[in-house]
Parts: structure tokens; sequence; C-alpha cells
């Protein structure tokens, strides 16, 4: 039976073993953020630049992409051949056939092993390209500040992550085989076709711009209605998001009639998006299939009138006719795929909404943080978001010392919770400044500080998986004795106990099997098991019944001891235990004190005291 490291070990070993490694997606993630902050706004060679160190593989797969390819080319010169043996047999006929017969087998049997190859250079290069741009999404999502995330839904990031990626595997994927494919039959056309009969090349030549000339007035209106579709789709998906968010309530309300009336009416809209596209690229198809098919039978009739004039031979026609109509084929292909080539561009540029944002949390040449002492000066803060004028806070002066529990009180909207977001760095004050342990925030390196911070919201977040992994989330390595304590710190072990996986229960979405008392709890002891030196608490007990919170305050007890605690309540029965109490109004602190002091002072927080007696 083998051991716990020996199966780590051997999953090691097997991803090692993969053609598609975790450090080249790494690599390639860095890359690609530097690919789009560079680039000069030009789709195609933002394309061209992802592939940038898989150059080779598309070297090496486009050579065995021409060998496999080989029958297409090869087979009409046999053909030929044997026509005119067939019409002007020779004293060497049985050789001739023989040798072109074996030829033909051979050049068909090698395609087995030259399209593997193909494709494994190729689709190597391509998958590696798509995890790492997935890579360097998440990546660029988790510095990005939390403006951005405000500003931008979460369906719409999902579908940039997911589809827009697939349309730009998709679009890499056709280009690269097209241009491989086109690129080969032209050279070998003219090579074989200009030995033969110049007038007939010519013919090609001019089939070409006219093909061209054909699609163009189609490109612009094409590209505006893929763009108008992609927004619908990503409008979609985000509604898709909320309606699945709101499923409880709008169960409760009875209201899936206007729920599905309303998301008939979007999913209307992106039909009649995709119709006029439809549309559109329908015609435009028509139309090509039309001139090449025309040029087709140009080419048939110039031959046929050659071979009746004996210019050329009568084998010579199935040349010609099948390198022009492979030729006209690419071309048409290409055209078929431009709706393809508008949809994958759009979603290079949709990408670039993510990894050409500037606005991510700088760390580089910012003091690390090993160890927080805890002590917090707000001085004369002023604070409103990037899509907002309106100030959130102002004047907001504030200390808190090292080991105190400050609790934070107000009504809804007063700048709480914004307060405790700037403390901990997740937005950065307009004016003013907040010193942590005496250094300004803005010179500090967040990502190490908030290492020795938790914090336990309003809504509990956990995810789909078992009580232990969401406990034990960001370190996976704690010790039976460390989860133990925290468990029992958290008031967690009846609840565990009562369970019939104990810590191995899956919880569900979100954690939706369990009571929100339990939920709460497993957010407290993932915040202990992390031995923080500052805790948040946004408003944690306020979506609780009495009973839970009473046995919740004893967890927030043993965590708040000795360490700097904020408290952001609205029931300010779980206040009493805070060493000092701010209130805010409007984004002003305007009262600080004990609770004794306060209540004495008979002030705003008198006030808003008695209105919960």
């Amino acid at each position: 039976m083998k051991t716990e490291s020996g199966k780590k070990a051997t999953e090691e070993a097997k991803e090692n073993n993969t053609h598609i490694n975790t450090d080249k997606i790494k690599s390639d993630e860095t890359s690609f953020i530097e690919t789009y902050l560079k680039s000069d706004g030009s789709s195609i060679k933002t394309l061209v630049r992802l592939y940038k160190g898989h150059y080779f593989d598309l070297f090496l797969s486009a050579i065995f992409y021409v060998i496999k390819s080989s029958p297409t080319w090869v087979l009409p010169i046999i053909t030929a051949n044997l026509i005119n043996l067939a019409v002007n047999p020779g004293e060497n006929r049985m050789f001739l056939f023989t040798v072109n017969i074996v030829v033909a087998v051979i050049v068909h049997v090698q395609n087995i092993p030259t399209h593997i190859l193909h494709t494994r250079y190729f689709s190597r290069a391509r998958r590696s390209v798509e995890a790492g741009l997935r890579g360097a999404m998440v990546r660029k999502l988790q510095h990005l500040s939390i403006s951005f995330h405000k500003e931008m839904e979460s369906g719409r990031i999902q579908s940039k992550v997911m589809r827009d990626v697939e349309n730009i595997e998709l679009l890499s994927f056709q280009v690269i085989n097209t241009i491989f494919d086109v690129a080969m039959t032209f050279i070998i056309s003219a090579v074989v076709i200009i030995g033969k009969s110049p007038l007939i090349f010519l013919i090609f030549l001019i089939s070409l711009p006219v093909a061209c000339a054909s699609i163009t007035p189609f490109l612009t209106r094409m590209r505006t209605q893929n763009k108008k579709f992609h927004r619908e789709i990503e409008k979609t998906s985000s509604d898709v998001m909320d309606m699945l968010e709101l499923i409880p309530v709008t169960r409760a309300h009875a209201l899936e009639n206007k729920e599905i009336s309303k998301m008939n009416k979007r999913l209307t809209r992106v039909a009649n998006r995709g119709y006029e596209l439809d549309i559109t690229q329908s015609f435009f198809g028509s139309v090509v299939w039309v001139v090449m098919s025309l040029f087709n039978i140009l080419c048939l009739a110039i031959c046929v009138y050659m071979a009746m004039e004996k210019r050329i031979t009568v084998g010579d026609i199935t040349i010609y006719t099948s390198y022009f109509a492979q030729l006209l084929n690419k071309v048409f292909s290409i055209v078929q795929l431009i709706p393809i080539f508008a949809k994958g561009l759009q979603s290079v540029e949709s990408v670039g909404e993510i990894l050409k944002s500037y606005d991510i949390e700088e760390y580089r040449n910012k003091k690390k943080i090993s160890k927080l002492q805890g002590k917090f000066e707000f001085k004369d803060v002023y604070f409103h978001y990037n899509d907002d004028d309106r100030l959130v806070m102002k004047d907001f002066n504030l200390t808190v010392n090292p080991g105190e529990t400050i609790a934070l009180v107000g009504e809804s909207g007063s700048g709480k919770s914004t307060a405790v977001n700037l403390a901990i760095g997740l937005f950065l004050p307009t004016s003013g400044d907040i010193l942590i342990d005496g250094k300004s925030i803005r010179d500090l390196d967040m990502h190490s500080m908030r290492k020795r911070i938790a914090v336990v919201p309003q809504n509990t977040i956990l995810f789909n998986g078992t009580i232990r992994d969401n406990i034990t989330y960001g370190k996976p390595n704690v010790s039976k004795q460390e989860l133990d304590a925290v468990i029992e710190s958290a008031n967690l072990k009846k609840v565990i106990e009562a369970l019939p996986d104990g810590l191995k229960t899956d919880i569900g979405e979100n954690g939706g099997k369990l009571s929100g008392g339990q939920r709460q709890r497993i957010s407290i002891a993932r915040a202990l098991i992390r031995d923080p030196d500052v805790i948040i608490f946004d408003e944690a007990t306020s979506a609780l019944d009495t009973v839970s919170e009473a046995e919740i305050q004893g967890a927030i007890d043993t965590l708040t001891k000795d360490r700097t605690t904020f408290i952001v309540a609205h029931r300010l029965s779980t206040i009493r235990m805070a060493d000092k109490i701010a209130v805010v109004s409007k984004g002003t602190c305007v009262e600080y004190g004990t609770y004794d002091e306060l209540m004495a002072k008979k002030g705003e927080f008198y006030k808003y005291k008695m209105t919960q007696v």
C-alpha cells in the first residue's frame, strides 16, 4: 500500500512526464502579460507574439504538414500520367504504370506517421498557449485591484477566461493550418503550372485579387456584428450567473415567471444578434462560392480548348483543373474562415481588457512585512471610488494601538467596511495617509502584510470541498494537533462529531449543506489557523440568530486575544467586549472612546444604542 509521500512522488513524476508542463505554462503567463502591455493594438501581431517560444514546434509541425499533405499535390500528377499512359501507351507502359501506383500508395501511407507528428508539435504549441493564456488571466485577476473587480461583472470575466481563450485557440488552429495549406498549395501549383502553361498560371493570379475584392465589402460589417454579438454573450453570461445566485430569493417570493421573462428577453436579443450575423455570413459565403465556381468553369473551358488544339495533353487537363480547384478551394476556405477570424480577433481584444489593465496593486520596491505589531493610524483620510467622485470617507482620523479591539459602528453606508478595507490596503486613500506600525501604507508590500491578517466577512465565503479543506485553505501542511486546537477554539468540535464523515464531510457549493452558524464557525477556524497578528470581523454575526451569535462570540473572544482587532458591527450586542468604539457617520469618525465613556456622553453612540433597545 502506497504512503502519502509515495503517492505524491508518483503524481509529480506523472506531471513531469507530460508534454505540456507547469513550468512552461508559468513562463508563458508572465510573457503573455508583458505581450499585451506592450502591444500596439494590433490583434494579429498580438496573436503572433503569443506563440513566441513555440516557433520551433510550429516549424517542425509545418515540415510534417507539408509531407503529410503530399497526396493532394502528387495525386493529380500521377492521375495525369496514368491518363496519358491510357491514351498513348508506350513500350515502358507497365513499368511506368507500376512506378506511379507504388508512389501513390507510399505518399498516402506516410500520411499516418507524419500526420501524428504534425499534430504532436502543433498541439503542444497551441495547447500550451491556451493554458498559459488562461493562467496569465488568472494571475492578473489575482493582482488587479478590488475596484477593477467591482466594476467588471464576474460573468464577463468568466466568459473571457473560458470562451474567449477558446476562440483564440480556434483562431490559432485555423490560421496556422490555413497558412501552411495555402502557402504549400500555391508554391507547388506555381512551380508545376508555370513550367507547363504560363497562361493558366495567369488565370490563377487574376482569380486571387478578384476573390479578395469580392469579400472586402463584408469585412467591416461582419467585424461590427461580431463585436455586438460578443458583447451580448458576455452580458448574458453575467445575467445567468446573477439568476443562479438569486434562485433562493426568486423561489421564496414566487418570482420564477418574472425571472424567466427577463432572461427570455435577454436570450432573444442574443438570438437576434446571432441571426443578423448568420445572414451576413451566409450571403458573404454564397457570393464568394459563385465567384470561385465561375473561375473554375473558366479554367476547365480553357484547358479543354487547349487540349482540342493539341497544345496540351488530355492528362494535363487533370493537373491544371485539380491544382486550380485546390487553389480556389484554399482561397474559399480562407473566406469561409473570416467569421472565425473576426470572432477570434475580437476575443484577442477582449482578453486584453484584463491583461492590459494597469489597475493593479504594485508590490515592487516596497517594504516586506514578516510581523505586525498592529498599530494603525488614519490621518486626515479622504477616499472615493475610481468611478464615482462622491467622497465615501472624509477627514477620517483614528488611532488603534497594538492589541486593541476596536469596534466600528454606524448606520449602513456610513463607511465602516470602507475603513477596514483601507486598513488592509484593498483601496488606497485618495488623500491623507494610513500608518501601519509607523510606516505609510503606500510604502508597504500589501501582499506580505496580508499574510499576517485574517478576515472573517459578513457573507461567509466557502468553496465546494470538505470541512478540512476549507479550514486549512492556504495552509495545507497543518498538523493534527494544530487543527484540533483550532476546531476546539472555534466551537466546531460538536458540529464535526455530529457529521457522518467528520472533517471529510463535503459541504457543497458555498457551504450550502451547513447552517449559517456552522459556516461562520468554519470561517473563524480558517482565520485562527493562520495565527494572524490582526483580525478583521466585518459584521461577522449580523446574519445569525441569538443562540448562534452567543456560541460564536466565544470563538471570537479566543481569536481576538492579544491581537489588534477591527469589528464592524451593526448589532451593538456584539461589541460590549471592545476596548474602544468608533462611531462612523457619513465617512467621518464622530465619536471615539470606551463603551462606558460613550454611553456617559449621551451623544451619537448613546442615541444609536437606544434605537436597538
